[in-house]
């Protein structure tokens, strides 16, 4: 059998976690190390005959499996059913970095390929057990890696058939034999967002023990979550947690109050102008000292971008077992959905004070995850009520819990302002205030956020760099902590930001009286963008735009942008509204999408026609409603989604190309939201700078006088 060399690789996560490496108040530090092929050999086995692919990266839909997989096959030179999966658990393979910012293929492809390449050739040489070290083998010359001739070898159905014909995947479906049997855990926390110190008051203990189901009630200072303390309840069934809660009768203390207005505040572009400059300059030339100084902006448009939720079909799940197996103490079986499994062991290691070692964490299939699933939630709770109730416990979590506990996107409020002559746009200004990203309130204190704050938000500041050629510039943010926990979402801050940047685009160019395609291509010195916008202008047939009647106003739009400097996209959007009514319809979409070398291309125009639907929520629909000091959402009826009757006919052509492999899950996020509103715009005649836009925004819109200027 082949086996790897055991590598640990001691990442640093910057000076901010090395200065404060001895404080016992830091959080846990994610750990973010560069898998190399010899780490890789350990993902690839081969025994009796039999290959196996260790997943390294989480699956959640994205279908990076199937891709890994199907390189895997590809470099062994076998089919790629004949390369079986599974996912793994933190003592099968060595520290990953987390599966986020759409980068598991940029990282896995080429060690995974490097090491594959290796067990081919040892095997061919008739080397069948030992330890091989990996060759460094130039990308050029393995076999996985180069643009795909004749038609592609078809997947192997793993786990989607796994999914149609019910097998157990996700953390949801996990199963423990007895004795003891397993029971079932919930943990109750004041309805009020986590960032308000919250406790349980007074609860009626005796009547919830008066239920037969009820094997305990928990307290204990880990079920703390940022500044909620909860109260941990476990049952016989999964059915007696709503009567046990209901019987206990929490009473909350709860210190301080919000409502959305303060949300708004806190994120009002010009109340921050007004006090003075951001904090954060991604870009300041010196935009008045040409002459210009004083002189009118062609465009002052401001935006306003709403809260808003991953709404992930699988709310999130785990299950906890403990088992005393030596005198070197306990250990801790954990199963759980989660994008960074070797980070909740290092949580869980810190909060029950054990060796690392003596966690297993096994991956699961995640129902969804767009960033939500980062943080170690579930797992936590599901690991104290095991150990109080010294049984296997499974804590749901329910739909009401997922919008309440978990962290959102985050508002933004843009202000741009731009100047064109002579048929260019030669000033550029662009300020934006957030909220935080990957220093994410929910799992950061205030002071350590603070500290932070010196060095930015990169999260926040995604996308916002303007991908187009203007000679002076000014790109500036800032993002100020909400009584909401924010933190990462599809694209982090490149969704909001890129509408915002495109949208403004899209008016300079109405005011130059130009096309919206010529316009962006007269800015464009990037080849690989003007070359999305071209084919994305071919592929929708640009210039037959659709016509307006007495009942439908009918509109196109246009808008392209680059993912973290390595992935293109470009969008086109057809949308109806009906006049009377202000009802919108997207009627076509189309995406051209360029992420160097396609692995697996299904999988790729799936997780672009994902992007777009979201695009599609973003504009139209979404926006996560704030009251009584925490997300009024407890369910899909709160917090409208897309659904099927509005997603229109959705068009991907994937780029051919030889570049190397980059992020495809949240690239088209910097393209499908600002041509849609961007085809709003020419339906309508009006910019609408306050998402999302209802059908009551178009009426109005329609029904208000002209405006002159």
């Amino acid at each position: 059998m082949m086996r790897r060399r055991r590598f640990l690789a001691a990442a640093g996560a910057g000076v901010l976690t090395v200065t404060l490496a001895g404080c016992s108040l830091v959080p846990v530090i994610p750990k973010r190390p560069t898998s190399t092929a010899d780490d890789a050999l350990g993902w690839i086995r081969h025994e009796d005959g039999r290959y196996t692919l260790w997943l390294p990266s989480t699956e959640m839909g994205q279908q990076v499996s199937a891709a890994l997989q199907g390189l895997a096959a590809a470099e062994l030179g076998v089919p790629p059913a004949d390369v079986h999966l599974r996912l793994p658990a933190t003592s099968d393979i060595a520290r990953v970095r987390a599966t986020v910012g759409s980068a598991s293929v940029q990282d896995f492809a080429l060690p995974l390929a490097r090491a594959c390449a290796t067990l081919r050739e040892a095997l061919a040489h008739g080397q069948a057990s030992g330890t091989l070290a990996a060759r460094d083998i130039p990308a050029s010359a393995l076999r996985s890696l180069q643009p795909r001739t004749g038609p592609p070898q078809p997947p192997a159905p793993g786990q989607l058939q796994a999914i149609v014909t019910g097998q157990p995947l996700f953390a949801s479906d996990t199963r423990l034999p007895g004795p003891p049997g397993m029971l079932y855990g919930r943990v109750l926390r004041a309805p009020v967002s986590a960032e308000l110190p919250s406790r349980p008051a007074a609860f009626d203990e005796a009547a919830a023990r008066a239920d037969p189901a009820c094997v305990m009630v928990v307290q204990s200072a880990l079920l703390q979550q940022m500044n909620s303390l909860g109260l941990g309840i476990v049952a016989r069934t999964p059915a007696a947690l709503d009567r046990i809660e209901a019987a206990l009768a929490v009473q909350w203390q709860v210190d301080g109050a919000f409502e959305q207005a303060h949300v708004d505040e806190r994120i009002d572009i010009d109340r921050h102008l007004q006090r003075g400059g951001l904090q954060h300059t991604l870009r300041k030339d010196s935009i008045a000292d040409d002459g210009t100084a004083g002189a009118p902006w062609t465009l002052d448009l401001r935006m306003d971008i709403p809260l808003a939720a991953h709404a992930p079909i699988e709310p999130r799940s785990a299950t906890a077992r403990w088992t005393a197996t030596d005198s070197a103490g306990p250990t801790l079986q954990v199963w759980a959905g989660t994008q960074d499994m070797f980070y909740i062991r290092d949580v869980l290691a810190r909060q029950f004070g054990l060796d690392a070692e003596r966690i297993t964490v096994q991956a699961c299939r995640v129902g969804g995850g767009f960033g939500g699933r980062t943080l170690c939630t579930v797992e936590l709770e599901a690991a104290v009520l095991a150990q109080a109730a010294g049984a296997p416990v499974k804590v749901q979590w329910s739909r009401a819990q997922e919008f309440a506990q978990g962290f959102q996107r985050p508002p933004s409020s843009h202000r741009i302002r731009a100047r064109v002559q002579d048929g260019r746009v030669t000033h550029w200004w662009h300020a934006f205030a957030s909220s935080h990203i990957l220093f994410t309130p929910a799992a950061m204190p205030v002071w350590m956020q603070n500290l932070a704050d010196l060095v930015g938000d990169s999260g926040v500041a995604r996308g916002a760099q303007l991908p187009y050629d203007v000679p002076r510039q000014r790109i500036e943010f800032t993002a100020s902590r909400l009584p909401v926990h924010t933190g990462p979402w599809r694209g982090l801050g490149a969704g909001p930001n890129t509408l915002a940047v495109e949208s403004a685009m899209d008016e300079c160019a109405r005011l130059a009286g130009a096309d919206p395609l010529a316009w962006r291509l007269r800015h464009c010195t990037d080849t690989r963008l003007a070359s999305v916008l071209t084919q994305v202008a071919h592929q929708s047939r640009w210039s037959d735009r659709p016509r307006s009647d007495d009942t439908t106003l009918r509109g196109r739009g246009i808008a392209g942008g680059i993912y973290k400097g390595v992935s293109y996209a470009a969008a086109v959007a057809d949308v109806e509204v009906h006049r009377a009514t202000g009802r919108v319809r997207v009627t076509a979409l189309w995406c051209a999408h360029d992420c160097g070398l396609v692995l697996q291309p299904d999988g790729v125009r799936a997780q672009t026609e994902g992007n777009l639907v979201w695009c599609l929520g973003m504009v139209l629909h979404e926006q996560v409603p704030v009251a009584r000091s925490g997300v009024a959402a407890a369910t899909f009826a709160d917090y409208p989604l897309p659904r099927m009757g509005d997603v229109p006919p959705l068009h991907v052509h994937l780029v051919e190309s030889r570049e190397a492999p980059t992020g495809a899950g949240e690239t088209a996020m910097v393209a499908g939201a600002g041509a849609l509103a961007n085809a709003l715009r020419d339906a309508t005649g009006t910019r609408f700078t306050r998402l999302p836009v209802r059908s009551a925004d178009i009426q109005a819109a329609l029904s208000a006088p002209p405006v002159t200027r």
